[in-house]
């Protein structure tokens, strides 16, 4: 299955820990990594005022794993990098957002995909089309098209900044 995952940090190192949640991530069977967008700096969408900026980033996977499986991995990697989980949009070492996870649709209180507001989030879909803008979202429609559509201002291209490959 086809998985599609969303990096941000905003505190600390955020491109050491983007780059550090690549690597851990795929540091256990069942998830093979296809490619990585480029980084992107962004404005802070919602949440309390004097955020600094988030590095984003798009990761496109395959996985044989469930998507419950999956949404613990992340947020267990999420933890080894300090995500505290006290504010709503609040600032954060690490988020891992799982966006779609082959056609899985899923309602949960914990676990809804796609991802509901992915569609909303120019942090997402910029840097998804970037390389894979024939992907869909279910429901949505076509990554390109979605991420035409949204506002680009405070999305910014870090062409300084470039996630590898995890070993």
């Amino acid at each position: 299955m086809k998985v599609v995952l969303s990096l941000g940090s905003n505190l600390g190192n955020r491109f050491q820990t983007l780059q550090g949640a690549v690597d851990t991530l795929f540091d256990a069977p069942g998830l093979t990594f296809v490619k990585a967008s480029p980084v992107f700096e962004t404005d802070p969408v919602g949440g309390p005022g004097g955020q600094r900026p988030y590095l984003n980033a798009i990761v496109v996977a395959e996985t044989t794993l469930a998507p419950r499986t999956l949404l613990e991995r992340a947020q267990s990697v999420e933890n080894a990098f300090g995500r505290v989980r006290e504010e709503r949009w609040g600032s954060r070492t690490l988020d891992v957002d799982l966006i779609v996870v082959g056609e899985t649709v899923s309602d949960e209180p914990d676990l809804t995909l796609p991802h509901p507001r992915a569609h909303e989030r120019a942090f997402v879909m910029v840097p998804w089309a970037w390389i894979d803008p024939d992907g869909e979202l279910r429901g949505r429609g076509r990554v390109a098209e979605l991420a035409e559509g949204l506002d680009r201002q405070g999305v910014r291209l870090r062409d300084d900044l470039k996630l590898q490959r995890p070993d």
